[in-house]
């Protein structure tokens, strides 16, 4: 390291502070690491100095701690040294798409008789990109495979499909047959399996398949926050400080056709049945959660990885306040823990209110 060069933080590299402690977000590497709130307050009111003039700043107090610090964001290549810091300029952290809507989720099941491929043609006009298909149903398997010819025979703006089904016998060969002829899936996870299994994408397909013990009945499985589904790259990041990271530009069909932000959300805007999604759109009312950000949530706001999290507004702690905590969050940036939301007796009156059953949630 060199003590007496300024040191300044890679671009990439952004800082998030929490109630109890920070994270680095390396937003290139998709990488987090947490620090204490101590080198936040040092990584943003010390940068562009030397480690010796921040060391003579605490008196020579702390000097051992300041190496130590330096010594673990060098090895890290969070920092570098340089005394051309005016040359390096800070990551623009705005973020936009033109598309109207930008992602999709379909629900259906084996009583669901809305048109889908109507919708599909409908989101093509709104320039959707990625859609999810959640088949709470084996027996819909047909109009899975319908979408999927749809979808490959037109020229459709969407570019990556993601797939929910249930486990059935065949279901690996169906899955090996649609992966090689629908080349735009990118994800497909089997639930209500024997045994768990991952595989990753091969020459012959670029979608990631998995198989999982656990159940996912209904919409009801929406809105769980983990580690698992934190993301620390440069979309999602600057998503997550400028909009809504669930919501922002999502139009969802439940599965009895309600339009809705969420098929999980209690609102609908009306039925495809006899509404324009670009009419739904253009409602203040339901663009409104987009721009919902972590900063403004209650606890969340607190919490070092609010901007790498997922967010839910369909389940939250308080029904009735649209800031109210993910009821699904298990995590506290007042103690650092996780724990079980689902045992949470602070949760048990929400759990209600929603008409949850936790156990489902549950591998």
């Amino acid at each position: 390291m060199k003590l007496d060069t300024p040191f300044k933080l890679f671009a990439n590299c952004v800082i998030v502070k929490g109630h109890n402690r920070s994270t680095i977000c390396d937003l290139q590497r998709n990488d987090v690491r947490t620090i204490p709130n101590d080198l936040y307050d040092i990584l943003t009111d010390q940068e562009g100095k030397t480690i010796n003039e921040i060391k003579k700043e605490y008196n020579n107090e702390f000097d051992e701690i300041i190496d130590e610090y330096f010594q673990f964001l060098f090895d890290n290549e969070f920092i570098f040294f340089t005394k051309q810091i005016a040359i390096f300029p800070p990551l623009s952290l705005k973020w936009s798409d033109p598309a109207i809507i930008n992602n999709s989720i379909i629900d259906i099941d084996k009583n669901s008789s809305y048109d889908v491929l109507k919708v599909l043609k409908q989101l093509d006009d709104l320039h959707c990109r990625h859609l999810e298909i959640r088949n709470f149903n084996v027996a819909r398997i047909d109009i899975l495979e319908n979408i999927l010819a749809f979808l490959k025979e037109n020229e459709s703006s969407i570019q990556s499909v993601e797939l929910l089904l249930p486990f059935f016998k065949g279901v690996e060969k169906w899955i090996t047959s649609i992966t090689h002829n629908f080349l735009r899936l990118d994800f497909i996870r089997v639930f209500n399996c024997p045994s768990h299994q991952n595989i990753a994408p091969s020459t012959n397909s670029k979608a990631h398949i998995m198989y999982t013990k656990q159940h996912y009945e209904s919409e009801l499985c929406c809105g769980k926050i983990s580690q698992t589904f934190f993301a620390a790259n440069m979309k999602a990041f600057t998503e997550s400080i400028n909009h809504n990271s669930c919501l922002n530009k999502k139009l969802s069909i439940d599965k009895n056709g309600n339009i809705k932000n969420c098929p999980s959300m209690q609102n609908g805007f009306g039925s495809v049945h006899d509404t324009k999604l670009k009419d739904v759109v253009n409602d203040k009312k339901f663009t409104n959660v987009w721009s919902i950000t972590k900063d403004q949530i209650s606890v969340c706001k607190d919490c070092e990885f609010r901007h790498i999290c997922t967010d839910c507004r369909a389940y939250k702690e308080n029904p009735t306040d649209e800031f109210s905590k993910p009821l699904k969050c298990g995590y506290s940036p007042y103690t650092n823990d996780w724990e079980d939301w689902s045992t949470n007796p602070l949760k048990k009156e929400a759990i209600t209110y929603y008409k949850l059953q936790a156990d489902t949630e549950k591998p």
